[in-house]
């Protein structure tokens, strides 16, 4: 702007004034509209929009204003005079001017003595109400008395004439030199407003100069204090911590194991080693179990003995507080086993002793757990023979290793012992491979296996055996007449193991599982069949083989595929044995 409109003003004192932003000095020029000295063109300012503005008549004078009648007259006159006055280019110019030096001498004159009119109030002058001023027209309209915005709490202080203005001093800041100064916030122990003290009062003007002097110095070092300590037990615990771990990454990677030493305590204790586990496995039993002090100095111990991984399945009996290497020497060592062995072919009358003496159960404890518990023991549904099977158990204890030792369940024992023919007798498919040899059901096909299993005597006789008893059992078998005639199933029924039986004996009995008297199959197993005795009973071979004689009474067993053929054969065991 020039000299010759407003001179430079500070900003409105009141957010609710509509002229805020730049209101000019002494309020807005009374005249809408006027020519500038600079090329002749109007200048348009806008009209005071607030009756607390002073400003210049014609005449150079300054009305006072007190109330809002006497406004509202002065500003219709005002009105009315300048709508009937029209002022040349160059006395409009000089009246400006002079209107301006004599603000600036009265504004400054009425500054020293308290106001701007010597009373300390604001003077005022009316002026000409515009139409874009919402001041003007309301008392025009209404001839209510304006509010005073400059005497609300919310005002702002009241503006300074124009060579008294300044620029706004910089924000004091409350700096603490001293032993603190350039102190972290964490150090400081300020709170999160940014409060020494730790209260919620605002950081404004004058807001802090008197925290100093309640103990903040003392409670500075205190916190100080407070926060060096809390620094150091987090790195001291760190520090720890990580000391911690790594002493134990280099024992797992580059320490000895732990482990006891010795051959241990005079405690014993049983523990039984799964079928399949490794090295690791049992580690983790005999640790369990109190026996080693750590998996990893077994497995060490375990690799160093060169017959460690011969270690069976099984139960072992063994000390408490061993030392690794004694423990892999112990469990190599058979007197330490506390394992049952069930033998391919053998009769579940001679499991069941075996299981009582192992257990430390009085004799026939297993053989009447076995007749009373066989449905509860996981047999299949399929081994049910009918009322004439003398123990159904049988043909399902299935031969291996098996622990039992005492403190043991003879149920327990027999379980594990099922579950194994379970798992052979279903990899093999025997429901589906029964009907391929036109067999009643799969518990046929063990009964054949068992019989393959009690007759023949190596492995190479196995396979003819299955022929020779699948072709007795043809319809157009008419040598035998369908009968087996095996000594095997007579000695089952007598519970004995003879080689010689009378003919007398053998036809005066006529028990289903004499086969001499009976046709067909016997009602179930007469023994634990292998797993060799099952292959083939599963692949017999194809030869016409229908006799077979144990040519020397034991081992050496040889097969005829005709009558004539098998009385040589039987004339030359009768030469062997001395009849």
């Amino acid at each position: 702007m020039t000299e010759y409109g407003r001179g430079q003003g500070s900003e409105p004192w009141h957010p609710q004034d509509p002229a805020y932003g730049d209101g000019g000095w002494e309020g807005q020029q009374a005249q809408a509209a006027h020519q500038s000295a600079y090329g002749g063109q109007p200048q348009h300012y806008p009209q005071p929009q607030q009756p607390g503005y002073g400003d210049w008549g014609q005449g150079g004078q300054q009305a006072a204003y007190d109330g809002s009648q006497q406004y509202d007259q002065q500003a219709v006159q005002y009105q009315q005079q300048y709508n009937q006055q029209q002022y040349d280019q160059q006395q409009y110019d000089q009246q400006q001017y002079d209107q301006q030096h004599y603000a600036d001498q009265q504004s400054q004159q009425q500054y020293q003595q308290g106001g701007w009119d010597g009373t300390g109030t604001h003077a005022h002058v009316p002026y000409a109400a515009d139409p874009g001023d919402p001041y003007g027209q309301q008392a025009a309209a209404y001839g209510a008395e304006q509010p005073d915005l400059y005497g609300t709490p919310e005002a702002y202080p009241p503006p300074e004439p124009p060579s008294r203005r300044r620029a706004e001093p910089e924000p004091k800041v409350d700096w603490d030199p001293g032993p603190d100064e350039g102190e972290h916030a964490f150090f400081a122990g300020g709170d999160d407003e940014g409060n020494d003290d730790g209260t919620d009062e605002p950081d404004g003007r004058g807001g802090r100069g008197d925290k100093r002097g309640k103990g903040g110095a003392t409670g500075k070092k205190r916190r100080n204090g407070c926060a060096c300590l809390v620094v150091a037990l987090v790195f001291g615990g760190g520090l720890a911590g990580v000391s911690y771990f790594g002493y134990q990454y280099y024992q797992n990677r580059f320490g000895a194991a732990p482990d006891y030493a010795g051959a241990g305590t005079d405690e014993t204790v049983t523990v039984e080693i799964p079928k399949g586990a490794g090295g690791y496995d049992i580690g983790i039993r005999l640790k369990e179990a109190g026996v080693v002090k750590s998996v990893d100095a077994f497995v060490s111990a375990q690799q160093q003995n060169p017959q460690g991984t011969s270690i069976q399945a099984g139960a072992y009996i063994l000390r408490k507080e061993m030392s690794a290497a004694s423990a892999v020497k112990m469990m190599l060592d058979p007197k330490s086993q506390a394992n049952l062995i069930v033998k391919p072919g053998e009769r579940n009358a001679a499991v069941y002793k075996d299981i009582d003496a192992r257990l430390g159960l009085s004799a026939g404890a297993t053989n009447k757990v076995a007749k009373e518990q066989y449905k509860n023991l996981g047999m299949p549904k399929w081994a049910t023979g009918g009322s004439d099977v003398k123990d159904p158990l049988e043909g399902f204890l299935f031969p291996g290793t098996y622990p039992a030792a005492k403190g043991m369940k003879p149920e327990a024992v027999l379980k594990q012992m099922v579950e194994q023919a379970n798992e052979v007798y279903t990899r093999y498919d025997l429901v589906n491979k029964a009907k391929s040899f036109d067999l009643e059901n799969p518990l046929q096909l063990v009964t054949v296996s068992s019989l393959v299993q009690a007759e023949g005597k190596t492995h190479d006789d196995f396979r003819k055996m299955a022929e020779v008893i699948y072709n007795r059992l043809k319809p157009t078998n008419t040598e035998t007449n369908q009968k087996l005639q095996f000594d095997s199933t007579f000695n089952y029924l007598k519970g004995e193991s003879k080689i010689h039986i009378s003919e007398s004996e053998i036809n005066s009995n006529k028990d289903p599982y004499n086969t001499y008297t009976n046709r067909g199959l016997p009602p179930g197993p007469i023994g634990n069949p292998g797993e060799d005795a099952l292959k083939a009973a599963l692949n017999p071979t194809d030869d016409g083989w229908l006799y077979f004689v144990a040519t020397d009474g034991q081992n050496n067993t040889e097969f005829a595929k005709t009558y004539e053929e098998f009385q040589k054969l039987k004339e030359r065991f009768n030469a062997s044995s001395g009849n």
